[in-house]
């Protein structure tokens, strides 16, 4: 039984109503530790059934028919038989085994950089070593950035045509309204790929960068529960533009941490959810966004209710579902919205963070939270991975799209994640929305689709290599060609590198969703790919 956050259980009719609607409600989960080596190995050489790795409804209650038809049963198990479970299945794994090492790996990477940063570069390093002055990076500290921030140092806000970041009142005025023909605010654009590159650092940089050199008031930083992973793995934070009659609330999700195991597994999970009216839902996603656990699937059921039906309780009660993303977030939302009369709120995030970012709304019209979609100013994601199968995608569309565009999912060329879950006969995973396609030029798209939608394709892997050795040529020059400000350093030089064996990687890196914003055009030019 789902018992509420305040100690007293749900009725018996809800309890009752729960167990009949998850026998009724369809769901797919990819279980990479039902099998082992030699079950991976007879899927991959001998076509054998890799229905080991799969749990559907049937494993609910087997004197229950719970998928519509004999039709419906095949079409789940013919997807034993795909080669894209199996990747998932191996992906998973392998990221499962190393999980520990790419933690110590990515503990003693940011220690290091923060060591150099700290100490003026290697020389300055060794000259404070020599004069026993040596500065040690606190982790958690105002100082203590991420890799990501290593990465792509710059902070501040910046568009092209607009003011300058201490013209507080004309920028705010730029960010507060969204173009009456539906496209994109690009002032708000720049804030919103700042925002989800800045919600990768900790709690004290994020206030810092926000109060000192944005200029805008800084609310909270929240570290979220995942039920199913069992931790403080999710994290966001929110900002308004000032601290009295805001007009603005901007939401920025942390997307996938390059050593966090975890985070790359929920990429590479297909599994799915199906919510009744909505379509199928990534249940990682799910899972991140708070909102149940796969191992007791009437957790699901409990929160994606239409309406909210069940989760009223919840909503007030002081359980480990009160830690959750969605429901601080929302929690926080309307009082903001309550304080601030005038204001209009934005999502953002980048990579899983995008994922949430869309997510999010996602909910609130599940939970028909009508007064607070009446004031979503737009959702702006880069490198969002699909998140739903094209029935969802048509729900969103109906709330996102008219009368205008709220909704820009935006795509640097050859970003792998983008091309995440896979999109085939098999699992279906669409995006929908308005997408911004940058090439590696820098060259702005509008389409439905970003190119080679899967990825992995022997037509195209020559092409996408080509492509990373011109990426690597091209941030050699940048600082020369376009400002010292896109100048890029060694580390991200050699994230350059590593692409051109793994391109798709490499393309992930939120620079390039920086330089897109900021360099973007729309201007016909050819592109390598």
């Amino acid at each position: 039984m789902i018992m509420a956050g305040n100690s007293s259980s749900m009725s018996v009719e809800d309890d009752d109503a729960l167990l009949l609607q998850s026998r009724r409600r369809r769901y797919l989960i990819v279980r990479p530790e039902k099998g082992g080596i030699w079950d991976l190995l007879g899927s991959a050489l001998w076509g054998g059934e890799a229905c080991k790795f799969l749990e559907t409804n049937d494993h609910i209650d087997h004197q229950v028919e719970v998928l519509d038809d004999a039709a419906d049963r095949d079409e789940v198990y013919r997807t034993a038989s795909s080669w894209v479970i199996l990747v998932s299945v191996i992906a998973r794994k392998i990221i499962s085994t190393v999980g520990k090492p790419m933690e110590y790996t990515g503990y003693a990477l940011d220690f290091f950089l923060n060591l150099l940063s700290l100490n003026g570069g290697l020389s300055g390093l060794l000259l404070n070593f020599l004069l026993g002055k040596v500065v040690v990076p606190e982790r958690g500290s105002a100082t203590f950035i991420s890799t990501i921030g290593h990465l792509d140092g710059r902070i501040d806000l910046y568009n092209k045509g607009s003011p300058a970041p201490d013209d507080h009142d004309q920028l705010v005025q730029l960010l507060g309204g969204q173009d009456s023909s539906g496209e994109p605010n690009r002032a708000l654009m720049d804030l919103c790929v700042m925002a989800s590159k800045l919600a990768y650092e900790n709690a004290k940089v994020v206030q810092t960068v926000v109060s000192h050199h944005w200029k805008m008031h800084f609310v909270d930083f929240f570290n979220c529960w995942n039920d199913f992973q069992k931790q403080m793995s999710t994290q966001v934070f929110i900002l308004c533009d000032k601290p009295r009659d805001a007009k603005l609330i901007l939401i920025s999700f942390r997307g996938t941490e390059p050593f966090d195991a975890d985070d790359w597994c929920t990429d590479f999970d297909y599994s799915w959810y199906e919510i009744p009216k909505l379509g199928k839902v990534h249940m990682g996603f799910i899972e991140a966004m708070g909102l149940g656990n796969r191992n007791d699937i009437q957790t699901l059921d409990h929160h994606l209710q239409l309406g909210g039906r069940f989760t009223t309780n919840h909503d007030q009660g002081k359980g480990d579902w009160q830690k959750s993303a969605y429901y601080l977030v929302k929690k926080k939302l309307k009082r903001l919205l309550a304080e601030n009369k005038d204001a209009k709120f934005v999502v953002t995030g980048h990579s899983l963070g995008a994922a949430l970012a869309i997510l999010f709304p996602t909910v609130l019209l599940l939970h028909q939270e009508d007064e607070l979609m009446k004031r979503l100013l737009g959702v702006y994601t880069f490198g969002q991975p699909r998140i739903g199968n094209a029935q969802l995608g048509k729900f969103m569309a109906a709330h996102l799209e008219h009368p205008s565009h709220k909704y820009f999912r935006v795509v640097y060329c050859n970003d792998l994640v983008p091309r995440l879950p896979y999109d085939d006969k098999t699992f279906l995973y669409k995006h929908f929305g308005y997408c911004l396609y940058y090439d590696s030029f820098y060259i702005e798209q509008e389409m439905q689709e970003e190119p080679n939608k899967n990825f992995f394709s022997l037509r195209n892997a020559v092409a996408v290599h080509q492509n990373a050795v011109w990426e690597l040529l091209r941030s050699l020059t940048i600082g020369y060609t376009n400002g010292p400000e896109y100048r890029e350093g060694w580390l991200s030089m050699c994230l350059r590198v590593v692409g051109v064996a793994l391109p798709g990687i490499s393309a992930h890196s939120p620079i390039n969703y920086v330089n897109s914003v900021r360099l973007g055009t729309t201007t016909q030019h050819a592109c390598l790919y």
